[in-house]
């Protein structure tokens, strides 16, 4: 292929979406109805899992399992340990978070049809997240994979996690796109701000419909020919 032809190639756009919070209601909505669930103080698991947390050297709460640093099971025994010696909370012992945690959690279908016109449009569609190897079967319930994505990559399986440099270069090398034309669909800022460092686009997801609209805005240039120089 010529030069002039390669210039005049149109450029694809890869959409690299969170799971959880995009895909699924707000993590705090989640949160709220687990801890009410299983009759638990917020404030208290929030103070317990920030203890046992930083016995792993950070303060991401889901960093040791979804890496993973250590299992669920054992991670939740050390949560139930702190949740009983520091708060009085007995007869509660946690093994997994997975059941509880996608009990009645509803699949946010608007971005799903988002993403599906992205497809659609000529973009890569992929998923990007960070999630623990228990939960693999449990989301997979709420959107067919196959059907939705090009491409998934799992912080458990690939040994990176958002937002390190390189989960990015990990998503950018497999749409096989340069990582000015990614774009990252978050819940979360830093993450956002991971993308950005490493030369992609973000979108900070609060609203489905304002990150469909500004998805929707990203499309037509990123899928326009390339301007010849």
């Amino acid at each position: 292929m010529s030069s002039t032809q390669d210039a005049r190639a149109p450029r694809r756009l890869a959409v690299w979406t969170d799971f959880g919070g995009v895909l699924t209601p707000p993590i705090a909505h989640t949160m709220g109805t687990f801890c009410k669930s299983q009759g638990i103080d917020p404030q208290a698991l929030q103070q317990a899992l920030g203890k046992v947390t930083a016995r792993y050297g950070t303060s991401d709460i889901m960093e040791p399992i979804d890496t993973p640093l250590v299992s669920e099971e054992e991670w939740l025994t050390q949560v139930s340990e702190v949740l009983a010696a520091d708060h009085g909370v007995t007869g509660v012992h946690l093994t997994t978070l997975a059941d509880a945690w996608f009990d009645g959690r509803e699949t946010n279908h608007a971005w799903v049809a988002a993403l599906r016109t992205s497809r659609e449009r000529g973009a890569f569609v992929g998923m990007l997240s960070n999630m623990v190897p228990t939960w693999d079967t449990h989301w997979r319930r709420m959107v067919d994979p196959a059907e939705l994505f090009d491409d998934v990559l799992l912080s458990f399986e690939v040994g990176h996690r958002k937002p390190s440099p390189g989960m990015f270069a990990l998503a950018a090398g497999r749409a096989g796109v340069p990582a000015e034309d990614c774009v990252l669909v978050d819940d979360l800022a830093h993450n956002c701000a991971g993308a950005e460092a490493a030369g992609w686009q973000a979108i900070h997801f609060t609203d489905t419909a304002e990150a469909a609209e500004r998805l929707d805005a990203l499309l037509p240039a990123a899928l326009s020919p390339t301007p010849r120089s």
